[in-house]
């Protein structure tokens, strides 16, 4: 795991947007597509503001969702509505390539279902997702796999939904196969409140949900205000 920490929020989603684009570069030159996955939170939407002024092959983009809370469209808790507002109105990405989690079906089971295909066809079988993008909870959560869920222990399909409501929803998220199986894994971590939780995470501490994330592959993007415990 590779740690880099900048001066504030602004500064990281910066650097991200930047180090999404090489990648996308690189993987587009490579393969022909570029895959990936982004969660939600404030410093991401600022990361997409910023990967809209990016140089971005976006007509072999495929954006996935890691994460999203069961709620109806253009609720102001989903993840999708603030992506959409971060990049629709600023990027030339097609709408038909932003691959909504779709947590408004009444069969949620058979809804995860359908994205793992739909990861499948974009990404393989096994899906390889070229880079997926995380966050740090205080509590050590990442993508919607939250302490003492029993959507932990899911090891044998790649989308799953949350046994039970966390903050008040309940979610539909990436597994760890889907999320360990990426080419890269990018961590968004800001704020004071994530000290702690950044050096348990650089420690690879498993009894937090993050530190079950493969880590040999992981970028950390981080704070000065989140990395003040973090060794170089």
């Amino acid at each position: 795991m590779k740690i880099e920490v900048h001066a504030d929020a602004d500064a990281v989603a910066k650097a991200a947007a930047a180090a999404i684009a090489a990648d996308a570069r690189a993987a587009v030159a490579a393969r022909g597509r570029y895959v990936f996955a982004v969660s939600g939170g404030t410093t991401p939407w600022v990361m997409l503001r910023a990967l809209a002024g990016e140089d971005m092959p976006w007509h072999a983009v495929h954006l996935l969702q890691v994460d999203e809370r069961v709620a109806p469209a253009r609720d102001p808790v989903r993840n999708l509505t603030h992506l959409a507002e971060s990049l629709y109105e600023r990027a030339p990405l097609s709408r038909q390539s932003v691959h909504a989690m779709p947590v408004e079906a009444p069969d949620l089971d058979a809804a995860a279902a359908r994205y793992a295909q739909l990861l499948r066809e974009l990404a393989g079988t096994p899906p390889v997702l070229d880079l997926v993008h995380l966050g740090l909870g205080p509590d050590g959560h990442t993508a919607s796999l939250v302490p003492g869920d029993a959507v932990l222990d899911v090891a044998d399909v790649d989308v799953a939904i949350t046994a039970g409501p966390y903050q008040g929803r309940r979610r539909m998220t990436l597994t760890y196969p889907a999320l360990d199986r990426a080419r890269r894994v990018l961590w968004l971590v800001t704020g004071a409140e994530k000290v702690g939780m950044l050096a348990r995470l650089q420690a690879g501490d498993r009894s937090i949900p993050a530190g079950r994330v493969r880590a040999d592959n992981a970028l950390v993007l981080a704070d000065r205000a989140a990395a003040a415990q973090a060794s170089n």
